[in-house]
This record gives C-alpha cells, sequence and structure tokens, in this order.
C-alpha cells in the first residue's frame, strides 16, 4: 500500500479548518498540528500509486486554506 507523509502549510488562521477536513478524508491515516515552519503533518495511504498521485495532486489541492505542502513518499526496503 503506497503511503505518504504531507507536511502542509495553511493559510494564517485556517489551521483548525484544514485539520478537520484532513481527517474526515478517508485516505487520511492520522493528522497531527505541529509548531514550526509546517502547520500540520498527515499520514495518507491509497491502495495504489496513482490513487495516492490523484489523492495529493488532485483532492488536497482543494481543501480551502492549504498555502503549501511537502510530500513524503515512505519506500520499503
Amino acid at each position: 500500500m503506497p503511503e505518504a507523509f504531507v507536511l502542509v502549510k495553511t493559510e494564517p488562521s485556517h489551521e483548525q479548518e484544514v485539520y478537520l477536513a484532513l481527517t474526515s478524508h478517508s485516505a487520511v491515516k492520522e493528522v497531527h498540528a505541529l509548531y514550526g515552519e509546517y502547520d500540520l503533518l498527515a499520514h495518507v495511504g491509497s491502495d495504489s500509486a496513482k490513487g495516492l498521485t490523484s489523492l495529493l495532486m488532485k483532492e488536497f489541492r482543494t481543501i480551502e486554506g492549504i498555502r503549501d505542502t511537502q510530500t513524503l513518499i515512505a519506500v520499503e526496503y
């Protein structure tokens, strides 16, 4: 199962709104609020690499309040 960790920067004062949007998404396994450069960390998964790409490129980009992301795709040894 392809998985990724997404670091999220939100628009000012939109942290909770984005947090709730992410936690309600079926592909999101967990979300954590952060202090520092990024506001949120989301652990996401999909049944396929193509599904993960679609999630990251299409669905997350439509969430209002997200300013920037950095995606770390997990790999297996």
